[in-house]
């Protein structure tokens, strides 16, 4: 039996904890916030997305940064054994559009209240205190530092979070240890982050949710998208946000320009997106354009789809020439906005960046340089879009943590 501490107690850190704890190991998980997996209560808006039904070779596609690092622990625990896992604990589960897998309940409480609730049945003790520095000697872990109090382990596991939403303790602790340790971090980032744009018109679209639209994110001058999707956005004061939105911001370097293009019509290719209108100017020849296209388009985007094609909106539908027709298509399947930048790392989901992965064994998860020292979850240098994707990451390495004791 190992005595083992964990520093944090979110995702990984807890599913760390019952793992190792049912392998009959002594375990204290040290918290700083006085509330365990804090950011874990407010994932997927409350409701807690976390898997997807995917297999392996899927979950790693839906991973940008190292994914190849996540291949042995993913087989180890995939999202089945996450499914299972829960299931046992007593959490019913449900699957939602786009394979991702949510408690019946829509409560992402009763994941905590499973994990916190299975910890202390097994004995897991837990200390609301912030940990200052890691203990090592010989190159080895052998405990933490609280202010002056030092509590000894036989392996400490870091599992303190990125530092996105540092409202729930997320303020890079872990980086700190690791560069204390002489451990490489590669720059920290946000990801799956809203994103400012700098045209004026989205603050008169504020509060426009667009449903089953395609957005495209380009390079600036680039022709071919780095990201194309189906699904759901938001626009807001300072730029858009929403499912894609936030995916798409995966895909963006901090060094390169980006635009944005909207297919407001994807179900319908050019030609029957032109029949269409034709079909609607047919049964409103003397109303204007704007009044027309009420049932094509949101009506508050309507004054800016025309203003983007040179359409004058109180222009009759009668005087609406074939030219006028094309932009107007064209201008339907490819809304532009150019991007100024993701917002901040603290209105990000998650962190990109982190532990260096070259660092750290990845069957184990134990630290290269330092013996009996273990990163899991968002500290590591591996993000994902969402989609269940990011905390199977977390349990995944929780899981290969526990393998080792």
């Amino acid at each position: 039996m190992a005595r083992i501490i964990i520093v944090g107690g979110g995702a990984s850190g807890l599913m760390a904890a019952v793992r190792c704890a049912e392998r009959d190991n002594e375990v204290i998980v040290f918290e700083r916030e006085k509330i365990l997996g804090k950011k874990l209560l407010i994932t997927g808006k409350g409701r807690c997305n976390l898997t997807n039904v995917s297999d392996v070779d899927e979950i790693m596609s839906n991973i940008p940064r190292n994914p190849r690092f996540m291949y042995s622990s993913l087989n180890a625990f995939n999202a089945k054994d996450t499914m299972d896992f829960f299931n046992d604990l007593g959490v019913s589960l449900k699957t939602e559009r786009g394979k991702r897998v949510f408690p019946k309940s829509d409560r992402s409480s009763d994941i905590v209240d499973a994990l916190v609730n299975r910890a202390k049945i097994l004995g897991v003790k837990f200390i609301f205190e912030r940990v200052s520095e890691i203990i090592v000697e010989d190159h080895k872990a052998k405990g933490v530092k609280i202010g002056e109090k030092e509590y000894f382990s036989d392996a400490v596991i870091v599992a303190t979070g990125g530092k996105s939403y540092p409202k729930t303790g997320s303020t890079g602790d872990g980086y700190r240890f690791a560069e204390m340790l002489g451990v490489s971090v590669t720059p920290i980032t946000p990801s799956l982050v809203p994103v400012e744009i700098k045209e004026s018109f989205v603050k008169e679209l504020m509060g426009l949710s667009l449903r089953n639209v395609t957005l495209k994110l380009f390079k600036t001058n680039s022709i071919k998208p780095v990201f194309e999707e189906l699904g759901e956005m938001l626009f807001t004061h300072f730029g858009v946000s929403g499912p894609l939105v936030l995916s798409s911001s995966a895909h963006m370097k901090e060094d390169t320009s980006y635009r944005y293009e909207i297919d407001l019509k994807p179900g319908l290719d050019e030609d029957k997106l032109d029949k269409r209108i034709l079909r609607d100017f047919s049964m409103n020849t003397n109303r204007t354009i704007a009044n027309t296209l009420t049932k094509l388009l949101p009506s508050s985007l309507i004054p800016q789809v025309l203003k983007m094609c040179g359409i004058n909106k109180d222009k009759k539908v009668n005087l609406i020439t074939r030219e006028d027709r094309k932009a107007l298509i064209k201008t339907v399947k490819a809304f532009k906005m150019s991007i100024i930048g993701k917002r901040p790392i603290d209105e990000a989901i998650i962190t990109r960046g982190g532990i260096n992965v070259k660092e750290i064994d990845p069957k184990t998860m134990e630290c290269k340089k330092i013996n009996s020292l273990y990163f899991i979850g968002e500290v590591l240098d591996v993000d994902a879009y969402t989609g269940g994707f990011n905390l199977q990451i977390a349990f995944s390495t929780a899981n290969s943590v526990s393998l080792n004791f």
